[in-house]
């Protein structure tokens, strides 16, 4: 990497960002939008011509986890009873029906994902409980997107070959570090030998794609411990993967005031973790998808990005078009035409809202046709690394230089330091550009520009 970009660039633009999962970012989110509000975009979603309707994408959050990781950011609840998770599943089931209820059954999902917390704190017997309320509420159909988030500390063999038999054919193993140093720092201890077991399982049973989640700058990591890391993940090569830089955020993440900061790599040893990872990955013949992904070359995210086909949701990228998402579960998020909704973050709040017959929304957000002009942009950096002017003009009846003209003018810095190139015609990421691609989004972020606050973001590289 250090021979594409320089370390005096990345460095100047080292800067905290959002990863824009979604555009606006769920910061911006008001809890002016209630379940009213979203009950209007489902009567309007229902009331369209069915044919023209999107398909849609289920976003199941288990926020359960039998431990606590330090570095994590998730909302989750620790516990080690097990009947916490049959009594959420009731609560599942009952808002699973007050969608149906408004969408009616057998709404079209090309698209589910099994996230937490830990997915696999629910039993064998749970999961197909949960599977069946999906089935029974919606049509999940052949050859779909289904993924499962998975912590190799909690299945096996068995196990895997019942979420094939349920139908999840992509699965993702929560890895982070191999280093045994760096897994006691973060309080999640799994062998190499281990994963290595479980990654030949899933691929026995039958998984379509396999995914496992690393993560850079974590507490007693070196760049060569992490070569080790690396070298180990070479051997396993799975099909997917996720590169993600620590956040170390203890004044928002209790659990990451457990992590000394004198632990964290130094910021020279942390860009050095990253240019070696991309190097290493690049190396051993991974498709850089974008950020923090990385796919071999038959994979179909791979394939999507060859293709032009790359989406972004709030999974991160995808290979399904632009979904209608709904998000189940404590603090689940979702999309359903023009406006983003965020179930309750507490479980108390969560139930209260479904005792009272109505959807569990938090906050959200209708968004202003300059927000979805400036969502399609952003999504067009992020997926394809390019901006066609004319497509924009077409699509949302403005005049591209003259409406984003200040944004314009900021590109023109980024593209004397070679991030971007700027034409007659659109606006195209360079190779050493894709690397930030976050910074060049950041330019057309409204909410970002205007106020500047950018302490709760993560940190770009």
């Amino acid at each position: 990497m250090t021979d594409v970009v320089s370390p005096d660039l990345l460095r100047r633009y080292d800067g905290a960002g959002p990863r824009y999962t979604s555009y606006p970012t769920a910061d911006r989110f008001v809890e002016a939008f209630t379940a009213t509000d979203q009950g209007h975009a489902l009567a309007q979603r229902r009331s369209g011509v069915a044919s023209l309707a999107p398909p849609l994408s289920l976003d199941v959050h288990i926020p359960l986890c039998a431990s606590r990781c330090y570095f994590c950011a998730c909302n989750k609840i620790i516990t080690r009873h097990q009947a916490t998770a049959a009594a959420y599943l009731r609560y599942l089931e009952r808002e699973v029906q007050l969608y149906t209820d408004q969408l009616g059954t057998g709404q079209v999902v090309t698209q589910l994902h099994l996230g937490g917390g830990t997915p696999t704190f629910l039993s064998d017997d749970e999961l197909r409980e949960l599977m069946a309320m999906l089935r029974r509420g919606f049509a999940l159909v052949p050859g779909g997107e289904y993924s499962i988030e998975v912590d190799p500390r909690t299945v096996d063999g068995g196990r895997l070959a019942t979420l094939a038999e349920l139908g999840f054919n992509r699965i993702s193993f929560g890895v982070q570090d191999f280093d045994p140093q760096v897994q006691k720092a973060v309080h999640r201890v799994q062998s190499y030998q281990q994963v290595s077991t479980l990654m030949e399982q899933a691929r026995a049973v039958g998984f379509d794609s396999i995914n496992v989640d690393l993560i850079y700058g974590l507490p007693r990591q070196t760049p060569e411990s992490f070569a080790r890391t690396l070298a180990q993940l070479q051997q396993l090569r799975p099909d997917r993967i996720a590169l993600y830089g620590y956040a170390h955020l203890p004044e928002r993440f209790t659990a990451q005031r457990r992590i000394p900061s004198a632990e964290l790599p130094t910021a020279a040893d942390r860009m050095a973790l990253l240019s070696q990872s991309l190097v290493a990955l690049v190396g051993a013949g991974y498709v850089d998808v974008g950020m923090d992904h990385f796919a071999l070359p038959g994979d179909s995210l791979a394939v999507a990005k060859r293709q032009g086909r790359l989406h972004r949701n709030f999974q991160g990228y995808s290979t399904q078009p632009d979904c209608d998402l709904i998000g189940l579960g404590v603090s689940a998020i979702g999309r359903i035409g023009p406006s983003y909704s965020q179930n309750a973050k507490t479980m108390e709040e969560y139930c209260d809202a479904i005792d009272d017959a109505r959807l569990p929304v938090g906050r959200g957000l209708a968004l202003s046709r300059d927000d979805l002009a400036r969502r399609a942009v952003i999504m067009a950096l992020m997926c394809q690394g390019l901006v066609v002017y004319e497509s924009v003009e077409l699509a949302w009846l403005l005049d591209f230089r003259s409406y984003f003209a200040r944004e314009l003018a900021q590109l023109r810095e980024l593209a004397g330091h070679g991030l971007v190139v700027l034409d007659d015609t659109g606006i195209q990421v360079t190779a050493q550009g894709w690397f930030m691609v976050r910074a060049v989004a950041m330019v057309f972020d409204r909410y970002l520009q205007a106020d500047r606050n950018r302490a709760q973001f993560s940190r770009i590289l």
